[in-house]
């Protein structure tokens, strides 16, 4: 085997086209699949023929490429359900309220209202029905738990997922349908119907054995914020850390460590490595062993959930097992291209999982960087050397993360080295002993001093995390970047890696050009004279007006300091506009913008006397008015409603404008509003 093999590395890369091609560009799924048998026909007649001189010849390559291509856009478009005819999104109905029976396949994070469920459907309008839901369950403290594989019926309204309502917002529903997932329903206890709670899925046993898990932990005397942090490091499941502390985690840069990857999966397998040593001596250990160790490993991706880092994580290191059980050199970029090769032919869509590509890159960064760092200084004692090891691990797998971090979240945790170097050595301790207490909490023995010492474990950790995070000024928000910065600093990362291993002029001359590159985006980006823009954004009963002029926005608002500071609606809509400087004001009646006239109505309703036709009116805090009297007299172009209105009023005025055909914008409904 050679040291990299460019192949495999080639193969995937075409396969990632055609999975980029397929979710980007929608084509005929009939069409795709004949093209893509017919080049693998082709490839196959094409190889027969002319096998010995195959080496000589470029086409065959082409073939190949563009037959992975191919491969890449089916894989994808298999993955489609709404191409199947029984989704329910083809079959057709008039119907307000649908009876749906469907089946509990994941359960999500709770907000403040509801607890939230992914669910398949199985029949919808008593038809045999195909497809995935977003369920919405009001919270009730009365009701019974709802595990992984119930299936249930109801009869409810199909609604739409909200798209996002102001500039730069998360887009939740974009997020969903990558799993599949179009529309949700808003359900209570009290319609719907359970039908089933028999486990028919890996899923639901292995949900049944998380919860058999934390029930005898919670009798065992574990306490929710330690039962919260076991769960997610232990089983992968984190919708029950507290959300102080997992904004803790965020800030000291050590959330990675509470999604399951490589180095929870590395730290397991090393364990196991362990207990199972003694198989070796078996006639058969050598096959014995690997095999054991792969099947506890995915048993252990399928109880986490099978999320992408988890997914990419086990993937490897089977592969790892299995290179090392034929005797065969193993190559980490090998195992590593193989790995997501594997993973995205069967689940092309990880390709756009955050978590996914964060993995790659973490990993990538440190095989590659790492040892560039650590040759720098070689310390003689043991005790000095494994916090350095420690440190320049750490600082490669932030190098090889941060670019795309920066383009997902905005931030950087500038204590990132400080925090993992004590919680990388807490993790080991963690999982190793939390494996230990679970095998005892299931067996019925688990003593109170052992759970009096692992909550002290888990709670000297969150102390810890939260002592690193309470150091704001290390912490740099609010970092405007763009996917071209993103591309242009993994550029510059590997110039600087081939710069070190070959020191020759053409990288050096490279590595040269994308600094320059990356200096000039940023003028641009800074200096770039974006659309000022008048903005009237949507928030939940308060009203928020914005004069975008350059890099300053004037936000006029009712919000006191503690809401204004917390508001995302401003914060994504300052990183995304480049805004330096924010001004604070009070709502006004009247706002002039270049030659537009904007008239602002309140609940005090006044508008009377008004010598002028504004050319736009907000009505905001629902104001009691003669709504035909006021468009009447005042005949604007156009009628806003902002996200301070009651429903009733709001919908009494969509009417009215719909019978006087006057254009209407609802930003609740259509998002915020802007005057460029």
């Amino acid at each position: 085997m050679k040291l990299l093999n460019f192949t495999i590395i080639k193969l995937t890369i075409f396969l990632v086209l055609g999975i980029l091609s397929a979710h980007y560009i929608t084509l005929n799924f009939q069409i795709v699949l004949y093209i893509t048998i017919g080049s693998i026909g082709l490839l196959g007649a094409y190889w027969l023929n002319l096998r010995s001189k195959i080496n000589r010849t470029p086409y065959f390559g082409i073939m190949v490429y563009l037959s992975m291509v191919g491969i890449g856009m089916l894989s994808y478009n298999l993955q489609n359900e709404k191409l199947r005819p029984q989704h329910y999104t083809n079959l057709k109905s008039t119907k307000n309220y649908n009876s749906f029976t469907f089946q509990i396949e994941k359960r999500l994070k709770p907000d403040a209202y509801n607890r939230k469920y992914i669910v398949a459907l199985k029949s919808f309008d008593n038809k045999i029905a195909t497809g995935h839901l977003l369920i919405n369950l009001q919270r009730d403290s009365l009701s019974e738990q709802i595990n992984v594989d119930d299936v249930f019926f109801t009869s409810s309204q199909l609604k739409d997922i909200q798209k996002p309502l102001n500039p730069y917002q998360f887009d939740y529903s974009k997020f969903l349908e990558l799993q599949q997932v179009y529309h949700q329903l808003y359900l209570n206890t009290d319609n719907i119907l359970k039908v089933s709670d028999s486990k028919t899925t890996i899923y639901g046993y292995a949900d049944a054995l998380r919860t058999q898990i934390n029930t005898k932990l919670i009798d065992a005397g574990f306490k929710k914020d330690a039962l919260s942090i076991m769960n997610a490091l232990l089983l992968g499941q984190r919708q029950t850390i507290d959300k102080n502390i997992y904004n803790n985690y965020v800030n000291s840069g050590t959330i990675h460590i509470l999604a399951v990857s490589g180095l929870h999966v590395g730290i397991i397998l090393w364990i196991l490595n362990f207990i199972f040593r003694p198989l070796l001596y078996l006639k058969y250990g050598n096959f014995i062993r690997p095999f054991i160790l792969i099947t506890i490993l995915w048993c252990f991706a399928v109880i986490a959930g099978l999320s992408p880092s988890v997914t990419r994580a086990v993937t490897m290191f089977s592969i790892i097992s299995i290179a090392m059980h034929l005797k065969r050199r193993t190559n980490i970029y090998n195992t590593l291209v193989i790995s997501a090769f594997v993973i995205l032919l069967f689940k092309p869509t990880f390709l756009f999982a955050v978590g996914f590509q964060m993995s790659y890159l973490a990993v990538l960064g440190i095989v590659s960087i790492q040892p560039i760092i650590y040759k720098l200084w070689k310390p003689k004692y043991w005790i000095i050397d494994k916090p350095w090891q420690i440190f320049t691990v750490t600082l490669a797998a932030q190098v090889g993360v941060a670019p795309i971090s920066l383009l997902y979240f905005h931030q950087f945790p500038g204590l990132f080295f400080i925090s993992n170097l004590v919680v990388i050595p807490f993790l080991g301790l963690i999982l190793g002993f939390g494996i230990l207490v679970i095998a005892m909490a299931l067996i019925g023995f688990l003593p109170k001093p052992v759970v009096s010492v692992y909550s002290f474990v888990i709670n000297t950790l969150n102390n810890f995390i939260a002592w690193v995070a309470q150091f704001e000024n290390f912490l740099f928000r609010d970092i405007p970047f763009t996917i071209l910065q993103v591309i242009i600093c993994y550029a510059m990362i590997v110039a600087f890696i081939q710069i070190y291993k070959f020191r020759n002029f053409k990288w050096t001359a490279f590595g040269l050009v994308t600094i320059m590159v990356f200096q000039g985006i940023f003028i641009y980006n800074k200096h770039d004279n974006k659309n000022d823009n008048f903005i009237i954004f949507n928030k939940s009963r308060y009203s928020m007006f914005g004069i975008k002029e350059k890099e300053k926005l004037n936000l006029f608002h009712n919000l006191d300091s503690a809401q204004l500071i917390s508001n995302y609606a401003i914060k994504n809509y300052k990183v995304g506009e480049s805004i330096d400087e924010i001004a604070s004001d009070s709502l006004q009646f009247v706002y002039q913008y270049k030659n537009k006239i904007i008239l602002a109505i309140d609940s005090l309703a006044i508008y009377k006397g008004v010598s002028f036709h504004p050319d736009y009116i907000v009505l905001r805090n629902s104001p009691r008015l003669n709504f035909n009297r006021v468009i009447d007299s005042l005949k604007p172009n156009l009628i806003i409603a902002d996200g301070s209105n009651y429903k009733s009023y709001l919908k009494r005025w969509k009417a009215t404008c719909a019978h006087k055909k006057i254009p209407y914008h609802q930003t609740n409904e259509k998002g915020a509003f802007i005057i460029e």
